[in-house]
């Protein structure tokens, strides 16, 4: 029922439950009559809805119900009276109601109104009570009480012994009292707390008979049955009280070994997954994969086997606990048994996550393997690439370049190749230590595959390396071939810019004569010895080109500049040949006429007598107009080009020298001539006097 159906019943307060208990903890339902109060309806509707508020734990400890009639008339209040008893009974178990109402009598004719209350037992089979009989009302209402109390307690009793007595049998009596209802027909506890409170009326009612009695007053005395019922509770609630107690043990026990069964299914629930289904999984999970993508999959697949093992680990862990906590109880029947099975279970547990760990473990080292196995491929790959790929260096630069990450490549493959090994010889560690599984099994013949398998890569890995430094060691040599072909390139190429310089200074600076024949033959033993330096330079570039050759036949590439250089050398050499030819020839008859001069103008006192003869005179004259006209005419290449020795300065100094010591001769022949003159004279002027 919902409240906002009859709120506007609800605001009139026919009805209410105040909060108040009373000392059997029951609710207090309070009723308010009055003399305007004269629907039914409304009050049940009230009644009704406060009924179905408290829980049912509540509703069984029973209702004191308060009718408050002062202010109504005692039909009403019956009819109320009535109503509660004939529709309400299902809440009204062991309730009692008190009634108020004002009580109407006559004192000598005056009308006095006495408030007073009548006590009234719905249980008691009775729906109204006269008022003047409070006697029988309340010795119906214990006399109801202590029938059922009698009759429930009595068979409870009877229940409880036979449960008890059945468990002191054999195993198999107690299995098969486990299988049936060990529960009694009556709550215990409830009959325990209804004969205490029949047992407390009992007392207080006799109680208060002996007060009336030392009052002076009428004094109200027990009936026999009730002095009779008072022993009777109390043995009842004695002998209930020890069956209870033994009850009680009884359940403990049962719910212990239950529980101990319990634990004892899951124990071996789990123990049986982990060596059978669960070792199963490991031993179908043995490969490590042959790359990278495979031992991931293994991976993947080992973690949902993981996955399946933590429920069953957490399992483990919450038995774990319930078994320290029974064996923390301290009960020295059970001990043995619940260390038996928490060691089971601890084993199997431990044995299976070693076997998961160990399998981690090495499915993590068969990644790391795979990992450095692919990468050194790589690098392989990469040198290899490198290695069959045409090279082309522009110079030496390029070339040491080159040669020095081919070093740093081979050097990192060196190193990865390490890293391959050690890796590899961990994994192989690691499976070598391998143990069987809890039955025994030898895992040797599936590790080998996998054995083979990391022999194999490594081996591969090391043929591969192999190969790839043979192909280092060629191309190395060929960067050095490289070298020195751009090295003799590059020296023949200097050779010819040498030759070249000393042919320049041949023209620009080696212009002199000398001044006499000594001196001029000086300058030609120097002229042959620069000759001699100048043939040297170009044997060695000769030399070096012809290694070009032979470089580049062996590179099978074509040199940069052999092609040219070969040309320009045989160029400057035959220009520098023409030169040194025509410097030499200078000397020579510069050496030849300084030579006939000086035999000429030779001034020693004991040849001044000496007369010259004319042919030696004329080869002076000739010999030096001759080198004179020598230093007019230019050198001619073979080209066709032309180029004078010096400067016309140069040269004009030089024809200068010589046309003087020419002058000398000259006047040197004159002298002769004039002296040969006068000897003839002389000779013609001393014939006719010896004639």
């Amino acid at each position: 029922m919902e409240a906002f159906k009859i709120l506007p019943v609800l605001k009139k307060k026919l009805a209410f439950l105040s909060g108040g208990k009373d000392r059997r903890s029951g609710l207090i339902l309070t009723i308010p009559l009055c003399t305007e109060q004269t629907s039914m309806e409304e009050l049940s509707a009230t009644l009704d809805y406060l009924l179905s508020i408290p829980s049912e734990k509540c509703k069984a400890r029973g209702f004191t119900v308060i009718v408050d009639g002062r202010k109504s008339q005692w039909n009403i209040v019956k009819t109320v009276v009535l109503m509660l008893q004939v529709g309400k009974e299902i809440f009204v178990l062991f309730a009692c109601f008190w009634v108020l109402f004002r009580l109407v009598e006559s004192n000598k004719g005056e009308v006095v109104y006495v408030e007073t209350y009548v006590f009234v037992s719905l249980t008691s089979g009775s729906c109204f009570f006269p008022l003047m009989d409070p006697i029988n009302i309340c010795g119906g209402y214990l006399k109801s009480v202590f029938e059922k109390f009698t009759k429930e307690s009595t068979s409870l009793l009877d229940e409880l012994i036979v449960i008890n007595e059945n468990e002191k049998g054999s195993q198999a009596e107690k299995d098969r009292s486990s299988e049936s209802n060990i529960l009694p027909s009556f709550d215990p506890e409830t009959v325990l707390q209804t004969g205490h409170e029949l047992l407390s009326e009992l007392q207080q009612r006799r109680f208060n008979g002996s007060e009336g009695g030392g009052g002076g007053g009428t004094a109200w005395s027990p009936m026999d049955d009730e002095l009779l019922a008072q022993p009777q509770v109390m043995k009842l609630l004695d002998s209930l009280r020890e069956q209870y107690t033994k009850y009680q043990e009884v359940c403990r026990q049962r719910s212990k070994r239950s529980q101990l069964e319990e634990i004892q299914t899951k124990v071996m629930q789990v123990v049986n997954w982990l060596e059978g289904p669960g070792t199963e999984q490991l031993r179908t999970q043995w490969g490590i994969g042959d790359s990278i993508r495979a031992s991931q999959a293994l991976q993947q697949k080992h973690e949902e086997i993981e996955s399946q093992h933590s429920e069953w680990f957490a399992v483990y862990v919450e038995l774990n606990q319930q078994i320290a906590a029974l064996l923390s109880a301290g009960d020295e029947e059970d001990l043995m048994e619940l260390k038996g099975l928490q060691q089971q279970l601890s084993d199997a547990c431990y044995r299976q996550a070693s076997q998961l760990e160990f399998r981690q473990n090495i499915l993590q080292s068969a990644h790391e393997f795979h990992m450095t196995a692919q990468d050194l491929s790589q690098q392989l790959d990469g040198l290899l690439g490198m290695l069959c790929a045409d090279v082309a260096p522009a110079d030496g630069a390029a070339i040491q370049q080159t040669l020095k990450h081919l070093e740093e490549k081979l050097k990192s493959v060196e190193g990865a190749l390490q890293s391959l090994r050690e890796k590899g010889q961990v994994l192989l560690d690691q499976m070598s230590t391998q143990t069987s599984f809890s039955y025994g099994k030898d895992v040797s013949i599936e590790n080998k595959e996998n054995i083979d398998h990391i022999h194999s890569v490594m081996e591969d890995m090391q043929l591969r390396k192999q190969r790839c430094e043979d192909m280092v060691d060629v191309r190395r040599l060929k960067m050095l071939q490289m070298v020195q072909l751009f090295k003799c390139e590059e020296d023949a190429s200097q050779a010819v810019e040498w030759l070249g310089e000393l042919l320049d200074a041949l023209l620009k600076t080696h212009i002199r004569l000398g001044d006499d024949s000594q001196e001029t033959k000086v300058l030609l033993e120097k002229h042959k010895k620069f000759v001699d330096v100048a043939q040297s330079t170009y044997d060695y570039g000769r030399q070096l080109l012809q290694a070009t050759v032979v470089l580049c036949q062996s590179l099978r590439c074509t040199t940069r500049s052999s092609g040219d250089t070969l040309p320009r050398l045989n160029r400057v050499w035959k220009q520098f040949t023409v030169t040194s030819d025509e410097r030499q020839h200078r000397l020579e008859m510069a050496i030849a006429f300084h030579t006939a001069a000086e035999k000429i103008l030779r001034e020693s006192p004991e040849l001044a007598e000496l007369m010259v003869d004319v042919e030696a005179y004329e080869e002076v004259e000739t010999v030096g107009k001759g080198l004179l006209d020598r230093l007019t005419v230019p050198v001619i290449f073979p080209d066709g080009s032309e180029q004078f020795f010096g400067s016309p300065g140069d040269m004009a100094s030089s024809a200068e020298s010589i046309r003087e010591r020419m002058k000398l001769v000259e006047e040197k022949r004159f002298l002769q001539e004039e002296a040969e003159q006068r000897l003839d004279e002389e000779a013609l002027e001393a014939g006719p006097r010896e004639s």
